[in-house]
């Protein structure tokens, strides 16, 4: 499921696995490494047909990858739909195909070649040596996508969610609900002044400045949501990341709500239904067309799990809740419910909500580990989530699709602040379609493609996590340090509760100011405060040291230094010292540097010869990464 990031022999047991249960070797490749059709106007109706059917299948292998692959008869390579890996080859009249990084890597004089070109995105080159000719991908492909009929299985089974007539409206709540609702999921006037309401006017992503300088969540006096707790991870390369805007073609947001077919079952492709959204940000309207889908005859059937708990129980209910939650949904599944709705809307004054990361992640893994996870869907109804950050994690952790009604019952709210020609209806879309930018933003630094490559994969680090948490709920998730576990989390969250619907004079008729983004006296503790930052500058314009000192004593002062991880750091002495001739010469230390593989055409040619320079001169290495060495460096 979602196995986005995944290492090169996860890939070839999958595709050993598609060849052993009776795929071609080219048309296990076109299933686990597809052309981007979504969005392809240029690509024919069968060919279509053909990718659309099969990735309710498997979700795309993102790159960026080259893959070469052969069963001994036949021999061949294919680029993943970015095409950001290079795959030249030539031909030469002697029936010699070369194929590498780059044209040069072997010296063939040029009378013999007789065709030179490069694999392009999502195209596929193959040699069948039985036959003894190559096999071109247009060919290939369109033999493959007339073995089927896959717009038939297409028209008998697929349901797109956008083209179902809509439910019964979802009434919005009043504004004292509204209120409560907002604080006990953390809400701040910063998230509905600085995100909501400029998602909702503009469609965009908000983009700030500035570095981070408040606590990690672990190291907060403030409780905090599940959310702050990850980092996410990209791509460690010097690559450029994909461009979501310009290179649009080849990113997609479908996702497939629902149990996946037989993936060893080739012949029975008009049996098994499919609910298809074009993206994964359900609208209220959107949810109640999945809650009440079975009602149309169709072969699905939903369920709403609660995943709420009396708050009477306390943090310590909190664990037999999630457990709770678990054992529903895994007997949902096996009474033959396919679709998974769990719900937090169940929120009052006596029922406090489990975080909807710890819920998703913990179903997620829970089915995964009783083999149940491919016959259900899992979708997310959450007041929760708001930011792009809350929306990647829980798809990151296996939400198909995500309802953030809370969200869209405070841009509603707060319409009289949206601009005149902006109705209700467009800042909702206007909203989701802001997420769904920022969500592309982020799955293009790791070098994905797709929301079904994403969904599932993890690719997050957790700061300040138990191990043990994260392996009963975010198993496998990579994680530098300890932290809190489910106690914590579930202190925090009764905290905030009783907060919402407690009787704090400050919180009873507005929302917390927040402080994250800026300072504030009752928000978060910054590492910059106005004190500090009036000093430091005082000192500079009068060339005091007096006040300087002053600045830097605040600054190193201990319980702002525990405020970030290096100021839980210290040097241990035992008093005793190492002889200066025992100590290696540092002409010999530096002999271990190494430049990493920066490619020549990821950086400057000014930088990447001053990095060769560098390390010529101290006797380390540079890589000089794809590209090979420039001949005039060698004298």
């Amino acid at each position: 499921i979602g196995d986005g990031n995944s290492d090169s022999a996860t890939f070839d047991n999958a595709l050993e696995l598609l060849v052993a249960g009776g795929y071609s070797l080219s048309h296990a490749m076109m299933l686990m490494i597809p052309e981007a059709w979504n969005d392809n106007p240029l690509m024919d109706q069968e060919r279509r047909a053909f990718y659309e059917y099969n990735a309710a299948l498997m979700e795309p292998w993102d790159g960026p990858a080259a893959v070469a692959f052969t069963d001994g008869r036949q021999i061949g390579a294919t680029l993943d739909r970015n095409g950001l890996r290079p795959a030249r080859y030539i031909k030469t009249s002697d029936d010699l195909v070369v194929m590498g990084s780059e044209v040069g890597a072997l010296r063939i004089p040029d009378h013999k070649i007789v065709e030179k070109w490069r694999l392009q995105p999502g195209k596929m080159f193959l040699i069948d040596l039985e036959e003894g000719r190559i096999i071109d991908d247009e060919e290939l492909k369109s033999s493959l996508s007339k073995a089927h009929p896959y717009q038939s299985w297409l028209n008998a089974t697929q349901i797109v969610l956008e083209d179902l007539p809509a439910e019964a409206e979802v009434t919005a709540p009043d504004e004292r609900t509204l209120l409560d609702r907002q604080q006990a999921f953390g809400y701040t006037q910063e998230d509905i002044k600085f995100f909501l309401l400029p998602m909702a006017s503009s469609g965009q992503d908000p983009v700030g400045s500035m570095g981070r300088d408040i606590p990690h969540a672990v190291l907060s006096d403030r409780p905090k949501l599940l959310y702050d707790y990850f980092k996410q991870s990209f791509a460690q390369v010097t690559n450029p990341p994909i461009d979501p805007i310009r290179e649009e073609l080849v990113m997609s947001l479908v996702s497939l709500i629902g149990p996946r077919p037989n993936l060893l079952d080739l012949d029975s492709g008009g049996s098994h239904m499919r609910l298809e959204v074009r993206q994964p940000i359900l609208t209220n309207e959107d949810l109640e067309k999945i809650r009440h889908i079975d009602s149309r005859g169709k072969t699905f059937k939903s369920i709403t799990l609660n995943m709420s708990y009396p708050v009477s129980e306390g943090a310590a209910g909190m664990k037999p809740a999630v457990d709770q939650l678990c054992a529903d949904a895994q007997q949902a599944v096996l009474d033959g419910h396919n679709i998974l709705i769990i719900s937090d809307r169940a929120i009052d004054d006596e029922k406090v909500a489990i975080p909807a990361l710890l819920a998703t992640g913990a179903v997620h893994h829970h089915l995964i580990r009783e083999g149940l996870r491919t016959e259900s869907g899992l979708v997310v109804e959450t007041g929760e989530a708001r930011q792009v950050h809350d929306f990647c994690l829980l798809a990151g952790y296996g939400a198909e699709a995500i309802n953030p009604y809370l969200a869209f019952d405070s841009i509603t709210d707060a319409r009289d602040q949206l601009p005149d020609d902006v109705s209700i209806a467009d800042a909702h879309n206007r909203y989701i379609k802001a997420i769904d930018k920022g969500m592309l933003k982020v799955m293009s630094k790791m070098g994905i493609s797709t929301y079904q490559s994403y969904c599932g994969a993890q690719i997050f680090d957790a700061i300040g996590l138990s191990s043990k948490f994260i392996a009963s709920y975010f198993t496998n998730t990579a994680s530098a340090i300890e932290g809190v576990g489910l106690e914590e989390i579930a202190q925090e969250t009764v905290s905030r509760h009783d907060a919402a619907f407690g009787d704090d004079p400050v919180l009873r008729d507005d929302l917390d100011v927040g402080g994250e983004l800026t300072y504030r006296i009752r928000g978060e503790e910054h590492m910059w405060s106005p004190d500090t930052i009036t000093k430091l500058q005082h000192s500079a314009r009068q060339n005091s040291q007096e006040i300087y000192d002053q600045y830097a004593a605040e600054m190193n002062d201990q319980s702002r230094k525990l405020k970030n991880l290096r100021g839980l750091l210290d040097f241990k002495f035992d008093g005793n010292s190492v002889l200066l001739d025992e100590v290696e010469p540092a002409a010999e230390i530096v002999k271990r540097f190494v430049s990493g593989a920066m490619s020549f055409g990821s950086i400057s040619e000014e930088a990447h010869e001053a990095l060769a320079i560098a390390m010529n001169r101290i006797g380390g290495k540079s890589n000089t990464g794809e590209g090979g060495e420039n001949p005039e460096r060698f004298t």
